[in-house]
């Protein structure tokens, strides 16, 4: 792609998008400006990827035709009114931010935009990611074609309605952080029966990959697969007992419609 494309904020997920493109030879590092306050995030970015960078917002509305708005929901409105008059038609405005709907953007601009919203999530940093992709109805069927191989760079992606972005961030923006619990956890459990605690976590981790990868890829039903673990009288039927008796999968489903109903509420 020979597009200027800019980032507006220089935290991680911006960097691993742009890491994503660079590696899959999507670009080149002359045709990707990152903008921030924070030099020393620039400074790194710079000299890790070889990026172009500039503290001036403005440079990248003027000189991109991609724009990614990777700055916190907070910012969101003052980040527009300070550029919007230099973004046309022809520019595509990217959000990844969770709470700030495509009408809220459109609201802000004040004008007609082309607006794709994603909701990546924390595993893109080892491309590894599940991005949901939200067009509003000025982006045409070329320009998603051009947007989604730069998200597919970072991990799978799905074309959503924004309706159900709220079960996106419960099922998967929010959702490593779940696993992440249930790798402590287990981890915790392996060191009580004598296991070293390095090795726990790593035995925990690529068992929770290996059923992931397993689920992807055979596209068998999770309950199936689970099943064929499950040997008549022995352990691993044991311990899904246990699991069901402490309302294991009772705790994930309340966990995400809490998570579901804060989103709502942003």
């Amino acid at each position: 792609m020979k597009k200027k494309i800019g980032f507006i904020g220089a935290g991680n997920m911006g960097s691993a998008i742009a890491g994503g493109m660079l590696k899959n030879r999507l670009t080149d590092p002359e045709n990707i400006i990152f903008s921030d306050i924070n030099k020393n995030s620039l400074k790194n970015l710079k000299s890790s990827i070889g990026v172009r960078t500039t503290s001036d917002n403005l440079e990248i509305a003027k000189n991109c035709s991609i724009i990614f708005l990777a700055v916190k929901p907070n910012t969101y409105e003052k980040i527009i009114k300070e550029i919007k008059e230099h973004i046309t038609l022809e520019t595509v405005i990217i959000s990844i931010a969770a709470g700030i709907s495509i009408r809220q953007m459109e609201e802000y601009f004040e004008k007609e935009v082309k607006i794709i919203r994603t909701m990546p999530n924390t595993p893109a940093l080892v491309n590894e990611g599940m991005t949901a992709v939200i067009p509003n109805k000025n982006i045409s069927s070329e320009e998603l074609d051009e947007i989604l191989p730069l998200f597919e760079s970072i991990g799978k992606i799905e074309i959503v309605e924004e309706k159900l972005i709220d079960s996106v961030i419960a099922v998967s923006g929010s959702s490593p952080a779940y696993a992440f619990m249930m790798i402590e956890a287990m981890g915790d459990a392996a060191v009580l029966l004598g296991m070293d605690r390095q090795k726990a976590y790593n035995f925990a981790a690529q068992a929770i990959l290996g059923a992931a990868k397993m689920v992807l890829e055979t596209g068998e039903h999770p309950g199936k697969l689970k099943d064929m673990v499950c040997s008549p009288g022995g352990t691993t039927i044991e311990a899904v007992a246990k699991l069901e008796e402490k309302g294991f999968k009772s705790a994930i489903i309340e966990a995400m419609k809490a998570c579901a109903e804060k989103s709502r509420n942003m």
